[in-house]
């Protein structure tokens, strides 16, 4: 009898896998330090390595308060990271790390500068240019020192290996992977997130889930990340409610910059699906913060992918606190109620997204194949933009 191509026979990749600890996975972290109080480690760390001529990469906000890290020798700020960075923010990061060789360099705040500091920590002096690094490990090495200290909960950036730097010219973003880029310490203090406000916070929350969700959607996941992914869904069903009632509740922070990290672990290995993608254009085009880019699509994307994994989908239902469901229109509705509690505003009208753009944003998001080929479903450039007017 004439077999069925194994593609064919089966739309799901979740149960095409019968053996998903067989796929080989490769796990790196940081050194960490976590907790209350752990800022005081920054400093500590960057003498242990010798440090004298130190570059800070930071918000206007955090380069207000770089005192707080306690820093050795001579400290230079870069202080105009910008909400979702684009290719001249880097330039002028990168001139200033050519003007002062540093020694270390200090990323201190959200993704965006810690994105923008491992990019500063991998380039200046290595003949290579960003566009020669885009994908995965092309960095040919890193010459300095590298300490991350997150002071947002949301991107993880502090515990991965990417950095993503949005391109003007295409209105895309360029994604670099590279085990270089991994710092050599990760000082995680919740206590620099009490300042977020409430809006933010939640923004940033759900972008922490989402790459917890993702992940452990993804056709690429794997039970040694799905034990992070779970984790961190948990942490910030119970925990993003909380601090968004609560900015100054330090249990409820602690356990989101835990979520965070987590979410983090889940990038390396795995990443992100169809959620980034269909959320990344709501930044690149309509400057939406990315965090409250990727809660507007959750709900929608989620719902999508349930038909293809409904046991993970219940299991992220009932992690967040909802019933459990795999129906698309029961976890469209709960999801976008569980976002809507946290003060989201969770239709693209009022976030100023014209209806006449979405057909050029779904050609844009079906491109990002480096996302979208990790997907549970296969999803068309028709499907994706059936989600921007169902989110509309």
């Amino acid at each position: 009898m004439r077999r069925t191509p194994r593609r064919q026979r089966c739309d799901h990749p979740e149960e095409r896998r019968v053996n998903p600890f067989a796929t080989a996975i490769e796990i790196v972290r940081p050194d960490i330090d976590f907790g209350s109080g752990t800022v005081a480690a920054v400093g500590r760390r960057a003498g242990a390595m010798g440090a004298r001529n130190i570059l800070v990469v930071a918000d206007a906000f955090n380069a207000a308060r770089v005192d707080l890290l306690d820093l050795p020798g001579e400290v230079r700020v870069f202080g105009e990271v910008k909400p979702e960075p684009d290719i001249p923010n880097l330039d002028r990061a990168l001139a200033l790390a050519e003007e002062i060789n540093p020694d270390l360099v200090v990323g201190f705040g959200g993704g965006s500068a810690m994105d923008l500091a491992k990019l500063v920590a991998v380039l200046p002096g290595s003949g290579q240019t960003l566009h020669e690094v885009v994908g995965p490990e092309k960095v040919r090495g890193r010459r300095i020192g590298l300490i991350q200290v997150p002071t947002t909960a949301g991107t993880g950036s502090e515990g991965g290996t990417r950095a993503l730097v949005t391109d003007p010219a295409t209105q895309n973003k360029l994604a670099v992977q590279s085990r270089f880029m991994l710092a050599d310490a990760a000082v995680i203090d919740p206590d620099l997130t009490m300042t977020v406000p409430a809006a933010v916070t939640a923004a940033t929350g759900v972008d922490a889930m989402a790459h917890c969700v993702e992940a452990f959607t993804s056709r690429k996941a794997h039970p040694l990340i799905d034990l992070y992914a779970l984790e961190g869904i948990r942490l910030v069903g119970r925990f993003l409610p909380r601090a968004v009632r609560d900015g100054g509740d330090r249990e409820a922070r602690a356990g989101l910059a835990l979520a965070s990290l987590y979410g983090g672990f889940c990038l390396g290995p795995v990443n992100t699906t169809a959620g980034h993608a269909v959320a990344y254009p709501l930044g690149t085009r309509h400057h939406i913060p990315h965090g409250l880019a990727c809660a507007v699509i959750f709900p929608h994307t989620l719902a999508f992918n349930a038909p293809a994994v409904p046991e993970k989908t219940r299991q992220v239902m009932a992690a967040l606190g909802l019933p459990e469901s795999d129906d698309e229109a029961a976890v469209v509705d709960a999801t976008t109620r569980w976002c809507a509690d946290l003060g989201i505003a969770m239709r693209l009208s009022a976030h100023g997204v014209p209806a006449g753009d979405l057909p050029a944003m779904a050609a844009e998001a079906h491109a990002i194949r480096r996302l979208l080929d990790n997907n549970p479903r296969e999803i068309s450039e028709q499907q994706i933009l059936a989600l921007y007017h169902a989110a509309g």
